[in-house]
């Protein structure tokens, strides 16, 4: 592993790059992740296997995107490529702080910031992944109809085709869709990070919020702010001041259970059918 990293540091970073020592990361479910060392700095390199080139390929994308047209701190994306039979990223590495005596409220002033960066269409010129998933960004002119063709029927029929997910269920979602319209005000699309939750973020050594991970699209902000209180939620603070920079529209909190579907979904696909249970209580409430 060692050789494979230090190829990669000479390739994309200086061929004089001396590499001191290597730190297998936990936490991923996904990809294998190291803290590396040299004489020229601390990186972060993940890999996979090599016919997963796309999904880093698209990631790089994405965090070049957020590295410019958001407040909030991203990695740096530095390479990617293929060696030795697996693909790769290699960006900045993001040493941990402690958060500053404002770092909710910060975080989230930054992200009603970041949402204000808009688009004519929902979607995005190129498809990523959420996750290992792949994730069609095929533009659309409304979030409705985006948010039906784009992320709700591609995780029904990969659900339907894994097994999981059965026709009577997926009939229920066409009770949904046809109430969509009516159920989620309109927006303009806005710069998502698309995958916002508190395994994707950390503080970097100025107290402050740092992202990484991203699934980036322009769509309904309101998506977004649903994601972070999926698993957990943030900090009252980061909600107050996010509404305070830019409100949204009264009655969210009855409209998260509708936008948290598409992650569910996901996790369905990712992980198995013990997230179908938050599915269905949904699909009750509103269907």
């Amino acid at each position: 592993m060692n050789a494979f990293i230090d190829s990669i540091l000479k390739k994309h970073l200086s061929p004089s790059i001396q590499l001191d020592s290597v730190q297998p990361l936990s936490g991923g479910c996904i990809n294998n992740a190291f803290k590396v060392f040299s004489d020229q700095g601390t990186f972060f390199i993940k890999c996979n296997q090599s016919s997963l080139i796309k999904m880093f390929s698209t990631e790089e994308r994405c965090l070049a995107m957020l590295f410019k047209h958001s407040p909030i701190r991203t990695p740096r994306p530095l390479g990617i490529g293929v060696a030795n039979e697996k693909s790769y990223l290699l960006t900045e590495w993001i040493e941990k702080g402690a958060q500053s005596g404002k770092f909710w409220e910060s975080f989230g002033s930054n992200l009603a910031i970041q949402h204000r960066e808009t688009h004519n269409e929902f979607g995005l010129d190129h498809a990523n992944f959420i996750g290992s998933l792949p994730q069609s960004n095929s533009p659309h002119t409304n979030w409705h109809s985006f948010f039906i063709y784009e992320r709700l029927i591609p995780q029904l029929n990969l659900g339907i085709s894994k097994n999981i997910i059965s026709n009577d269920l997926r009939s229920q979602f066409d009770l949904l869709f046809l109430k969509l319209e009516h159920l989620i005000p309109k927006e303009r699309p806005s710069l998502l990070h698309g995958d916002l939750w508190s395994g994707n973020f950390t503080v970097d050594q100025s107290g402050e919020a740092a992202i990484f991970d991203p699934a980036v699209y322009y769509g309904h902000r309101e998506t977004e702010l649903a994601f972070t209180q999926l698993f957990g939620g943030f900090s009252p603070s980061f909600y107050h001041a996010y509404q305070e920079s830019f409100p949204v529209e009264s009655g969210f909190d009855e409209r998260i259970e509708i936008h948290n579907l598409y992650p569910l979904l996901v996790h369905v696909n990712l992980f198995g059918a013990s997230y179908l249970s938050g599915v269905l209580q949904t699909l009750k409430r509103f269907s």
